[in-house]
């Protein structure tokens, strides 16, 4: 896995990766103390809150972000967006009410927003090779865990000499570091995406994904991922501190817990899929995901458990979480052409996030109205409907869809390209200009619209 490394652009992005997430990291542990500091026992909602409006932001600004980055030099859009955070995280120290985190919160994750699509779209380019590319998904994956392993660990060592407001210097940093590997890396010129105006570029990766049925399966089993991991992330701090009287630290070890799961499962990914078909692991995952919440809710309906029961069901979680996420750069790289793929990142990363916008009120809500228990059998019920949802819209597919082209001149480019027989054609299929809709049953569907 580790061979990809030797790309010396990707080198750069990934470690680019890993101390931004680490800076990140630090923040959420700081974030997560300075709530309790504030709200005591509301903390949890408190949290629920600020998460909401990440959600929020990352919803409503990631595709215009798309859009516009789109005519903006792709390092530029990076350097910038770094710049954003590492300033909004410089304020979080001086913070003395509540509604100034949600304010700060909604000032980086909006940096965000334009951050980690773009970011996200680059790898490809970067990485033409497919098994490169996976691999580089599994090594994204495991710096995406340091949030909740390596920075949670760090931090518990940090704490103990300094309070958490020096966290927050971490994450500027982070973002600091981050923004100067970005200005030292070559990165590809995008591929323009020529007639298309601004809001056709702004609904583009929404239809592109919405009309791809691998795309609205992920977005289902996001939905199941999004119920376990708003949970870890929302109540660990309350779990942690009112049902175990643990400190600092025991929030940090039970968020490694977590992250030590996903870990293990994205180093075992690359050869999974090498033999195994995306779908199968993913839906697999998901019905993992959901058995160990409904456990979960079962076992805190008496109590807290042991604390090693505890931090089994967060290894777990993170196992089932990691499975589930992983891949999904690879549904989205066979989803769409190098000048869609920007478009579809953005789409997949705003519509991802509603299932947070879901999920996180869910949790810190029902969690301190109700108590862990009930939250957890809810959040079942949500990541249920997520695996049976994708159990429906995404059935085990084929990427050479056989189809006709009856609009088109004989002439045209395109058959041209791929030579109709019999009346039709097959090639890897995908959503654009001129296959407005996915092939339904039948035989070589007629998949382009009449064009003037």
């Amino acid at each position: 896995m580790l061979k990809v490394l030797a790309h010396p652009d990707y080198a750069r992005l990934f470690a680019a990766q890993v101390i931004a997430l680490t800076g990140t990291g630090l923040l959420t542990v700081g974030l997560g103390l300075l709530a309790y500091d504030l709200a005591a026992d509301r903390a949890g909602a408190v949290l629920g809150t600020a998460f909401a409006i990440k959600m929020v932001a990352y919803v409503g600004l990631a595709p215009v972000a798309g859009a516009v980055a789109g005519l903006l030099p792709r390092k530029a859009v990076l350097i910038g967006a770094d710049l954003v955070r590492a300033a909004a995280a410089l304020c979080l120290p001086f913070v003395d009410a509540v509604w100034q985190i949600y304010a700060l919160i909604f000032v980086l994750q909006a940096a965000s927003a334009t951050f980690t699509p773009t970011f996200q779209a680059i790898i490809p380019d970067v990485l033409p090779v497919e098994a490169d590319y996976t691999r580089a998904l599994s090594l994204s994956r495991i710096a995406y865990d340091l949030e909740s392993l390596a920075s949670p660990a760090l931090a518990g060592a940090l704490l103990l000499v300094i309070s958490y407001h020096g966290l927050f210097a971490g994450t500027v940093v982070g973002f600091a570091c981050s923004a100067a590997l970005v200005w030292r890396t070559r990165i590809p010129g995008a591929v323009s995406s020529t007639g298309h105006g601004f809001a056709q570029r702004l609904t583009r990766g929404m239809r592109i994904y919405l009309a791809t049925p691998r795309c609205r399966g992920l977005l289902a089993l996001n939905l199941t991922a999004a119920a376990a991991g708003a949970f870890v992330i929302v109540n660990t701090v309350v779990v942690v501190r009112s049902g175990y009287g643990a400190g600092e630290a025991g929030v940090a070890v039970a968020l490694a817990a977590f992250g030590a799961g996903s870990m293990a499962v994205a180093l075992a990914l690359p050869r999974l899929l090498d033999r195994l078909a995306d779908r199968g692991v993913m839906m697999v995952a998901g019905a993992v995901i959901s058995g160990l919440i409904m456990a979960l809710s079962a076992v805190m309906a008496g109590g807290v458990p042991d604390w090693w029961v505890l931090l089994g069901f967060w290894a777990a979680l993170g196992a089932g979480y990691s499975a589930v996420l992983t891949p999904m750069g690879r549904l989205l790289r066979r989803s769409a052409g190098a000048a869609d793929r920007p478009a579809l990142f953005a789409a997949q990363f705003a519509l991802s996030h509603v299932c947070w916008l879901l999920t996180y009120p869910l949790a810190g809500a029902l969690g301190q109205a109700w108590g862990m228990a009930p939250a957890l059998a809810v959040l079942t019920v949500v990541a249920l409907a997520g695996v049976w949802a994708a159990w429906r819209v995404w059935p085990p597919e084929q990427s050479v869809i056989a189809h006709r082209h009856d609009d088109l001149p004989k002439d045209h480019p395109h058959l041209a390209e791929h030579p109709p027989r019999g009346g039709h054609h097959a090639h890897v299929f995908t959503i654009d200009d001129l296959h407005p809709v996915w092939p339904g049953r039948g035989a070589f569907p007629k998949v382009s619209a009449p064009r003037s």
